[in-house]
């Protein structure tokens, strides 16, 4: 970025500083989020296809399909999107999908990742939210665009060469989301397996804060160690992990966006159950 858009940046998030903005906690309740859209004072982020968003959406959201985020996950370009969407540097964004919150928690965890801390996931699906009789509505929305600067938190982000030198150290655990069979079928060595499927509740993307801590604890995972999480391709799954670890409070915690796919075709090392049998199937 130049400097001039730096300083303009800078400006701007000192702007948003005097506006008192809310920090929005991990999680937004659908409550809370009703309250700040009639305030006008949070920017709603739909992550489902765009035909989607255009049957109907939550009010003043705004349409950003994860596949154009995907497109280039560039910082550079993940900072131009969030300028266009009207987003400055201390807004509060409330992410939501369609899709048990795994594209949503990876756009956010993405905005986050560029420095946009005050992101949180939806605590529901549209769906969900639509069968509380909650509101809705048709028309596209579009904000005047905005400054935002690029501030990577690279304390959140993992990538193939990392997990390498994190092998044998015992207070970096790696945790592997996907589900249990494709999991036994090859995975990361020295991974634990979490299914993202055991981390969401009956009316919510993600259980209540002290399951998921003793959900851990069963596990043997210290909330002080450092967690790294990965899936299979893009980090959606691996993206709801992180934020039920974050949510059970986990304070070090890092993604592997690029996943097992990347790990592959690397040609990294793997490990494998080739006599797995039924009970092998049980992620407890």
């Amino acid at each position: 970025m130049s400097k001039q858009k730096n300083r303009s940046a800078s400006k701007q998030a000192n702007s948003d500083t005097n506006q008192g903005y809310v920090q929005l906690p991990i999680v937004c309740t659908a409550d809370n989020l009703r309250m700040l859209i009639r305030k006008r004072a949070v920017r709603v982020v739909d992550v489902r296809r765009q035909e989607d968003y255009q049957k109907e959406h939550i009010p003043t959201a705004v349409s950003l399909p994860l596949a154009k985020l995907l497109q280039d996950d560039s910082p550079e370009k993940v900072v131009e999107i969030l300028e266009k969407l009207g987003i400055s540097d201390s807004m509060p964004i409330v992410v939501y999908d369609d899709t048990f919150g795994a594209l949503a928690a990876r756009v956010a965890w993405t905005f986050q990742y560029v420095g946009h801390e005050n992101t949180a996931l939806l605590e529901m699906t549209f769906s969900q939210w639509k069968s509380l009789g909650l509101e809705t509505e048709t028309k596209p929305n579009e904000f005047p665009a905005a400054n935002h600067s690029l501030r990577l938190n690279k304390e959140i982000f993992a990538d193939a060469s990392y997990i390498e030198s994190a092998k044998g150290q015992t207070d970096k655990i790696l945790i592997d989301s996907r589900e249990r069979l494709n999991f036994l079928t090859e995975h990361i060595p020295e991974a634990m397996n979490i299914p993202y499927t055991m981390l969401r509740s009956n009316g919510s993307i993600l259980r209540d804060p002290a399951e998921l801590k003793r959900f851990m604890e069963n596990r043997g995972i210290p909330v002080d160690s450092e967690i790294i999480t990965y899936c299979g391709s893009v980090g959606t799954l691996s993206g709801l992990a992180y934020y039920a670890l974050k949510l059970a409070g986990a304070k070090n915690v890092k993604l592997y966006p690029k996943s097992f796919k990347e790990w592959k075709a690397l040609g990294k090392p793997k490990e494998e159950f080739k006599d797995a049998n039924y009970w092998d199937l049980s992620a407890e």
